[in-house]
């Protein structure tokens, strides 16, 4: 099975902008509660004066490691750029179980190459698993932790809605991750 080539794709019109817009809001919404549960305990350290200065160190460094390797390599130049040519897929392409599902279809959790289903659940797995063990650090570890995956996040966030706005502006998205599907039929051109 080959990429989806997107060299052929337009900007997306009409009901395909809202099913783009659909996937989109969806992921949105689910990084954004993350950030906004996280930034609480990612400031207490800062604003209650607890962090010693290499505490502090840390606390800026992580961030600025979250920042390039969450932020900009993993969100930036991998997932983002993947979410939107999978809404934009999603918009073009609208099947009833995929509408419902956009979050995980945007994510690729599901109908994406062996490859990618594989890394993306390995990833979910994972996240999960350090979210619930990061619960149990004590203050004002954990708010240095927090705060790079906010910082993280909210790159990740940003670079999401360029790279969409982008693709509604004209700018080609990369190759979706999804196998070839020869019996979809094609929408027409909306008029």
């Amino acid at each position: 099975m080959e990429l989806v080539s997107s060299s052929s794709l337009r900007p997306p019109r009409g009901l395909e902008l809202l099913g783009a817009f659909w996937g989109m809001l969806g992921v949105t919404l689910l990084l954004g509660n993350a950030v906004s549960r996280l930034l609480p305990l990612a400031l207490e350290p800062l604003l209650d004066g607890s962090l010693s200065q290499l505490q502090l160190a840390l606390y800026v460094g992580w961030s600025l490691f979250n920042a390039y390797a969450e932020g900009y390599r993993g969100f930036q130049l991998r997932f983002s750029p993947r979410v939107v040519s999978r809404a934009l897929y999603l918009g073009r392409n609208p099947r009833p179980l995929w509408i419902l599902l956009a979050i995980p279809f945007c994510m690729s959790l599901f109908h994406a190459k062996r490859r990618q289903l594989i890394i993306s659940w390995a990833l979910v797995v994972a996240i999960a698993t350090l979210v619930i063990l990061v619960a149990y650090v004590p203050q004002p570890w954990r708010g240095i932790i927090d705060s790079g995956v906010v910082v993280g996040l909210a790159w990740g966030l940003i670079s999401l809605w360029i790279s969409f706005l982008g693709a509604l502006f004209g700018r080609e998205p990369p190759p979706t991750d999804l196998p070839e599907l020869p019996d979809l039929p094609e929408l027409p051109e909306p008029r």
